[in-house]
């Protein structure tokens, strides 16, 4: 099957730390071009990767040779340039989150379904086989009837000047942490979610530093959700049941050699199940280029719809 070409759009760390290496070790990708807005650093990163440098994000769409694009870029730029690939004819894989508004994403999905392109979001973590053994535990009955889920993800400060301080840029912890704790509620709770209520500490320069919100879906199964910046490290969620429990200990960020523990608690037992490291940016990747090659862009469209209206709903509900 003829290779996906793509491009990079955007120098930032983790393109370099995990998303190229990724794309190198998917057979059906093949990295062409790596734009930035300097030449100095497309090149480092071309350098690196043994593709072609250039300067300037719309040279990268102009490409006729790029039949799709990785968008690392802060979440405030998102929509001007995810809309100029989209009307490039490109197919898009787009760091979370994918807009700072609902009506961004409308936008956006409305143009790639007109253009009937790829629109995906990368949360890398939905494609760890962790998710899926855990599903299968509570598919086999293993922790009874779900009650509640539960997820936190938040971090101690950043260092000064990092992106995620600045608003302009999509900065918060709203559309950084919350993001992942919110998708994760999704991919358990059966939908539509509802958020009932929601916090957000902001500091003087209008950046959402940590918060927690309450979700509710059509049968009363509720998610509460923790994220924060200024917080100690927390990367997990539980399912809690009727007759057990189940914890993913390093739910969101665990690295390719990194083996994820599982915690099952049941009456009157513990057991801690070690589960195989994996690479779930390459499983992203693989589903990117299945998508691709089907044709299959409508299946994310409602997912990246529904993620954005949900953090609306958090956001909305502090003014």
């Amino acid at each position: 099957m003829k290779k996906i070409r793509i491009g990079v759009l955007g120098c930032a760390r983790i393109a370099r730390r995990s998303v190229i290496p990724a794309m190198q070790q998917v057979e059906a990708l093949q990295l062409v071009a790596v734009a930035s807005r300097t030449k100095d650093k497309a090149q480092e990163f071309a350098t690196q990767f043994g593709c072609e440098a250039l300067e300037g994000y719309q040279s990268l769409l102009d490409r006729a040779d790029i039949d799709a694009i990785y968008m690392p870029l802060p979440t405030g730029l998102h929509q001007e340039w995810v809309l100029r690939a989209l009307e490039a004819g490109k197919h898009l894989l787009v760091e979370k989150s994918l807009a700072s508004d609902y009506a961004s994403v409308l936008e956006m999905v409305a143009m790639a379904r007109k253009r009937s392109l790829l629109l995906m979001e990368n949360f890398m973590f939905l494609y760890h086989g962790q998710h899926q053994y855990i599903r299968s535990l509570l598919q086999n009955g293993e922790i009874g009837a779900l009650r509640c889920f539960r997820s936190s993800f938040g971090f101690p400060p950043l260092e000064p000047g990092n992106f995620r301080y600045d608003k302009a840029l999509g900065g918060g912890a709203l559309l950084d942490a919350a993001a992942y704790t919110v998708r994760a509620s999704q991919l358990f709770l059966p939908g539509p979610l509802q958020v009932r209520a929601s916090t957000l500490h902001v500091n003087e320069q209008g950046v959402d530093l940590y918060g927690s919100a309450f979700l509710v879906n059509p049968d009363g199964l509720s998610a509460e959700v923790a994220f924060g910046f200024d917080n100690f490290y927390q990367c997990n969620y539980e399912l809690w049941g009727s007759k057990g429990k189940i914890t993913a200990e390093r739910a969101f960020t665990p690295g390719p050699d990194f083996s994820p523990t599982i915690l099952l608690e049941q009456p009157g037992r513990c057991e801690r199940i070690q589960l195989p490291a994996e690479n779930h940016f390459t499983a992203l990747l693989q589903e990117f280029c299945r998508c691709v090659q089907h044709q299959d862009g409508a299946s994310k469209y409602s997912e990246v719809l529904e993620q954005s209206r949900l953090l609306d709903e958090i956001k909305n509900q502090n003014p």
